[in-house]
C-alpha cells in the first residue's frame, strides 16, 4: 500500500453511491441513469468528479481509478491536466491464478482464498461450518472475459496519456517488487515529499 503525505487529498473515485455525492444536482442526475439500470454519460461522471475536485483545490490530490475511459479522460483533460499517470501491469496468468483461489461464504461475506488464507476445513466456513462457493465472477473464464474487457477499455486510456507524455508504466508479478519502483519514481517526481510513502 503506498502511504502518502496527509496533505494529500483522495477524492471519491466517481463512487456515485456516496451520500454526499448523490444528494448534489449531478449527483441525482446520475441516480437517475443508475436506477434506471443504465450507464452513467462519462461527461457526467467527470463533472462529478471535477466538483469533488473543487473542494480540494488548495491540496495535491490523487485519482485512484479514474478516469476509466479515454472519453472520461479527453473531458478531464479539458479542465484539469494531470501530472503523471501510473499504470501498474501484471500478467492475466498471475490475476487469475490469484482471484480463481478465492471462496466465500455468502451469508456473511467472509472471503478465504486456498493460498492466502485458507479455511481451516477445505471448502467450510470456519465459524459456521457452511459450504464455500466460488462466486461466478472469480471463476478463471470469467475473470478472462473481465480482463479483455478492461483491457479493450483500458488501451485507448494508456495510449491518451502515453501521447501526452505522462505515462508512466510498471510491470510485475508481486508487489513487493513493483512497490519500490513506484516508490523511487514518486520520491524523483515529488521531491517535497521525498517520504515516508
Amino acid at each position: 500500500m503506498l502511504s502518502l503525505p496527509a496533505e494529500y487529498a483522495f477524492p471519491p473515485n466517481g463512487r456515485l453511491g456516496n451520500a454526499k455525492v448523490r444528494d448534489s444536482e449531478l449527483g441525482n442526475s446520475a441516480n437517475q441513469f443508475m436506477q434506471a439500470g443504465k450507464l452513467v454519460p462519462d461527461e457526467l461522471v467527470v463533472g462529478l468528479m471535477l466538483a469533488e475536485l473543487t473542494k480540494v483545490r488548495t491540496t495535491p490530490w490523487i485519482l485512484d481509478g479514474f478516469p476509466r475511459t479515454r472519453e472520461q479522460a479527453e473531458v478531464l483533460h479539458k479542465e484539469e491536466k494531470l501530472d503523471f499517470v501510473v499504470s501498474l501491469e501484471v500478467p492475466d496468468d498471475v490475476i487469475i491464478d490469484r482471484i480463481k483461489g478465492r471462496w466465500t461464504h455468502l451469508p456473511s461475506g467472509r472471503i478465504y482464498h486456498t493460498e492466502f488464507k485458507p479455511p481451516e476445513v477445505p471448502g467450510k466456513d470456519d465459524i459456521t461450518g457452511d459450504d464455500l462457493v466460488q462466486r461466478e465472477d472469480d471463476k478463471p473464464e470469467s475473470v478472462r472475459k473481465r480482463l479483455e474487457m478492461y483491457r479493450a477499455k483500458t488501451h485507448p486510456l494508456k495510449e491518451f496519456y502515453d501521447v501526452l507524455g505522462i505515462l508512466r508504466v510498471f510491470h510485475g508479478t508481486e508487489s513487493n517488487v513493483i512497490y519500490p519502483r513506484v516508490h523511487n519514481f514518486l520520491k524523483d517526481l515529488i521531491p517535497a515529499y521525498g517520504g515516508p510513502f
